[in-house]
Order: C-alpha cells, then structure tokens, then sequence
C-alpha cells in the first residue's frame, strides 16, 4: 500500500499466558471463518481517551509519521497540532483532511519513532474499529510494517478507495528495496453493501501467525495468505487518512474525517 515505503499511487511474540489453555485457543477460533478476540490476551489497547501523539517522539505513544519519513498520495502529512489534524472526544479519534493554500493536508499515527522506539509486534490479532468517510478521493487505512534493511513485509489490513464504496482492499507485499524486481504483491477486494464503511463502523482486524495471515472484517475471515518467510521482524502499526491513491481527487469532500473507536491487539497462542 504504500511504500517503497511511500505509498504507491495505486498501490504483530510469545506463547500466551499460561493461564489460557488449549480449550481456549481452540475457542478463539471457533469456527475457520470468525474471531473471538476475548479469548485472547490483550497486549495493546488505544482507546483514545487522550492522544499521546508528538511529530517524531521521542516518548509518545504516536508519532505523526511514517517512521522512515515518507508520505504518499496526494495529501501531505503534518505534525500534530491542538485541532488539527487530530482531536479527541468522548473517546473517539478523529483525523481530518482538508486543502488549504498550501495544498491537501491530513493525518496518519505510527506506533514507533525512526529508532524503532514504541509498540511493535510480529505476531497476534490486530484490529481497529473505524468509520471511514464517503467520497471520491478518500483514502482511508490501517496496515502493518515490517521493516528490515532489504526485506519488508508489509500487511494492509484495509485500504478504502472512496471510487469504490462497495468494496475495499487487504494486501500483502513482501517489498525488496535493492532489486524491486523481486517484490512480490497481493491484492484481495472485499465487496460490502456500498456506502456501509461510511454509514457505521466496523472492525478490521488481521491475526499474524507464523504459518498464515488472516484478514478479518468484523470477526470474519474475509482473506488468508500464508506467512512470508521474509517475516522475520515485528509490525508496526499504521492508520492514515490518504487522499487520491491514484484517483482523481477533483470532487473529494473539503474536508473529510475518519473516526477511529480503537486500536488494539491480542497475543496469539503458539501451538
């Protein structure tokens, strides 16, 4: 979705606690096709009472960047100020876009800083519970990063092309920055009743294991690919409100907004 690591214009451990059992790992999953993160452990949780966001960290829960200083699409991503283009209330995160004399402005959060320094997981059940905006142009998403110095891997959890409103987009790209001949990319539509990712909210989660990677749309398994063996680094963890994507962005809503519920992310039992 967006790298090199910018963005192309088209284009999360251990065992669990002990105290979960093999009962309730078969429970997690309890059917192939759905999750039930509450068998799980938690090992991150955003809700958004407060946002801990800085430009760059250090000692923020967020930064306002992608940690390898790259933006993507046609909106620019800017530090945070008090009301824009981040506020909190009850709750709730939202990021606004919107175009000024300086050109389209929006926001996007990462879980680390440019050392590497904050939240990041390979293996486990990540999930944000969102609701994204409707329009042409609108470019909303949640991914995952791994980044090694060749090799990366990085897992669109959802990207939403307000072109599209009856469907989105998971992805998989194993990235090779020295010879991107040998990149590698996977694409999967998930068609919804149109117009249904802006008029409520839902869960887009994917579970990371070392042997598959499932992509879930409100606890359902939409998609699944197996574990690249380039994985060998935890995620990052990703949220952004993009702009064109390669569409034309002449009729986007001025401004437009993404709630965002939560962020959180479970363990996955090992075995």
């Amino acid at each position: 979705m967006r790298d090199n690591f910018i963005r192309p214009t088209f284009i999360f451990a251990a065992a669990i606690a002990a105290l979960i059992n093999t009962a309730d790992v078969r429970t997690a999953f309890a059917e192939a096709s759905t999750i039930d993160p509450s068998k799980l452990q938690l090992i991150f949780d955003e809700s958004f009472d407060r946002l801990d966001v800085s430009a760059w960290g250090p000692n923020s829960r967020w930064i306002a960047h992608t940690p390898w200083n790259g933006d993507f699409g046609d909106a620019r991503f800017v530090d945070p100020k008090p009301d824009f283009p981040f506020t909190v209330s009850d709750g709730m995160l939202t990021i606004t876009a919107r175009k000024t004399d300086k050109g389209w402005q929006s926001g996007l959060l990462a879980s680390t800083d440019p050392k590497g320094t904050g939240f990041k997981q390979r293996y486990g059940y990540f999930e944000m519970r969102a609701r994204f905006p409707a329009g042409e142009g609108v470019w909303p998403g949640f991914w995952l990063v791994s980044r090694g110095n060749v090799k990366s891997v990085e897992v669109d959890v959802v990207e939403h092309y307000g072109h599209f409103p009856g469907r989105y987009t998971a992805s998989l790209h194993i990235w090779d920055r020295k010879d991107p001949k040998l990149t590698k990319t996977f694409h999967q539509w998930v068609p919804v009743t149109a117009g249904a990712l802006s008029s409520d909210f839902h869960t887009y989660g994917v579970a990371v294991a070392p042997d598959v990677i499932r992509y879930f749309l409100d606890r359902k398994e939409v998609w699944s690919m197996p574990t690249p063996k380039e994985l060998t680094l935890p995620f990052t963890i990703l949220l952004d409100l993009g702009l064109g994507a390669g569409w034309p962005i002449d009729k986007a809503p001025n401004p437009f907004s993404m709630q965002v519920d939560y962020v959180r992310v479970w363990d996955l039992p090992q075995g």
